[in-house]
């Protein structure tokens, strides 16, 4: 169940990530309700999946989702580069984020 916690939150921390382009410094109101709404749900789930898993490997997957999923959406979305390098460099955090659940014992 905590890997299930914390794939949930990093999901979530994609949303409030990519919320931040939209609250206009917080003076949006509801774009500004989700983000903080998708914090906080956020870290609830991280710090349940913290209960059971190491939290250097529970904090390193939930950064992992989180900077590798706005990094895409960026490119999706939001038309950001899509240079061969920096694809790669998403590439191996996505290997390293993947390398930490397969060599966890939890």
């Amino acid at each position: 169940m905590a890997w299930i916690y914390l794939v949930l939150a990093g999901l979530l921390e994609i949303g409030w990530a990519v919320g931040l382009k939209f609250v206009d410094g917080f003076t949006r109101l509801w774009p500004s309700v989700g983000t903080v709404a998708a914090m906080i749900a956020s870290m609830i789930l991280l710090a349940l999946a913290a209960r059971t898993l190491p939290i250097g490997t529970a904090y390193a997957v939930w950064t992992g989702i989180g900077a590798a999923g706005v990094a895409i959406l960026g490119i999706v979305w939001l038309g950001e580069s899509r240079d061969l390098a920096r694809v790669l460099c998403i590439g191996l955090i996505v290997v390293g984020t993947v390398g930490l659940k397969l060599s966890s014992s939890e």
